[in-house]
């Protein structure tokens, strides 16, 4: 960044009070959503494109490291995941409307703000992404809408993609309420996307990956959406809701013994 573009921000962090990495990322942020909405919507399916092949390419090089078969991706499972990442833009292009207009408020400090708010966004969306899940499972909604997920009996890394369009937008719609319902700080809001998209990829990897690390994965266990635990949740369909942890499952009786070895 050359000196010309540096100055403006050092003055807005004296005149604010604000450290002068925290102005430039307000500063971003306020110049991306403020593009041209075709530009944006571009900038922003690429984003989404990018975080679908880095979540697949690991996934599937995690198979290849543990010599678990790699099979091969179905056309049908392509135009599926690709519907996803549309969605999944339309819900980022909404998340940043309504950051632009005010209705979502971010913090850009620096500091322990950053671990509070990182673990209500992880604890928050795990239980209204269960709450969310179970009543998918005991309504017409699993025959409507999950089934379509279900179909793989030993997921994938390509089916944590393969949602129907109403079940990607609820989970989106789910993020867009808890981001509404505080002021949280954008590291947090960063650092929860990159979770979220870990314990995707892991939870379809369809095979336990910390089975080579005994105690690890016993200790992981008791609290952790592990690969087997989803796996397990997969091979039957009555528990296993959570998604990062166990936690509500323990908690509401829903939980499934996994096999760890698998």
């Amino acid at each position: 960044m050359t000196a010309a573009c540096v100055y403006p921000f050092r003055l807005a962090s004296y005149l604010t009070g604000y450290p002068e990495k925290e102005v430039i990322m307000e500063a971003y942020l306020e110049r991306l959503v403020n593009l041209p909405l075709p530009l944006l919507l571009c900038l922003l399916l690429l984003q989404n494109l990018l975080v679908f092949a880095g979540a697949l390419l690991a996934g599937y090089a995690m198979r290849k490291w543990y010599h678990v078969p790699i099979q091969r991706v179905t056309v049908a499972a392509w135009k599926i995941g690709l519907l996803t990442v549309l969605i999944n833009t339309v819900i980022t292009i909404a998340g940043a409307l309504l950051w632009k207009h005010g209705y979502i408020r971010m913090t850009y400090t620096s500091g322990p703000v950053i671990v509070g708010d990182t673990l209500i966004l992880f604890f928050a969306m795990d239980m209204l992404m269960y709450v969310f899940h179970y009543v998918i499972h005991h309504t017409f909604l699993y025959r409507a809408v999950h089934a379509l997920h279900h179909e793989a009996v030993n997921p994938t890394p390509i089916d944590l993609f393969v949602l129907h369009p109403v079940e990607t937008a609820g989970f989106g719609i789910l993020w867009l309420l808890i981001l509404w319902s505080g002021t949280y700080n954008i590291w947090s809001i960063i650092i929860y996307l990159v979770l979220n998209v870990i314990f995707g990829v892991a939870g379809h990897l369809g095979f336990e990956p910390l089975q080579s690390y005994p105690r690890l994965n016993r200790w992981a266990g008791l609290i952790l959406g592990t690969s087997a635990f989803h796996h397990a949740h997969h091979r039957d369909v009555h528990g296993n809701f959570g998604f990062y942890t166990s936690l509500w499952d323990r908690l509401f009786h829903t939980y499934l013994p996994v096999d760890r070895e698998k």
